[in-house]
């Protein structure tokens, strides 16, 4: 019985986020709860457990890591992040490759989901991954 659960939590399927949660941290990215409809909808027009960027409204690149598993959270981080992520992780995609998946997401990026002011107050809903509390 203990094998099999050995076994089993090996193959999680949360595995590889909750490894790429350590690393992301450790590069300087910041962690951002989806906890409103509007963030967990934001979190999920991103590739789920891939490195892409979208611009800032000041033209710079933030990097996004979306984790819809391990945390229900989504990675933010500066191009300092990413380098360092990114010499420690050699496997992630190119800006070429993010850039591409840029230009098939048609969809707009809102940054206003992810300000202090849109953080959820005692009376707005918030989303929590299967349900609302």
């Amino acid at each position: 019985m203990a094998i099999t659960l050995l076994l089993l939590a090996g193959c999680s399927p949360a595995k590889q986020y909750l490894q790429a949660d350590t690393s992301l941290s450790k590069a300087g990215f910041v962690s951002h709860y989806s906890d409103t409809t509007a963030r967990y909808a934001m979190m999920n027009l991103l590739p789920p457990g891939r490195m892409t960027f979208r611009l800032a409204p000041d033209g710079s690149k933030i990097y996004l890591y979306s984790d819809p598993i391990g945390c229900g959270c989504v990675y933010m981080g500066d191009q300092s992040s990413y380098e360092t992520y990114r010499s420690r992780n050699p496997g992630i995609p190119t800006l070429d490759d993010m850039a591409a998946e840029i230009r098939r997401d048609t969809t707009a990026w809102d940054w206003s989901a992810w300000t202090p002011s849109a953080d959820p107050g005692s009376n707005q809903p918030k989303h929590m991954i299967g349900a609302y509390w």
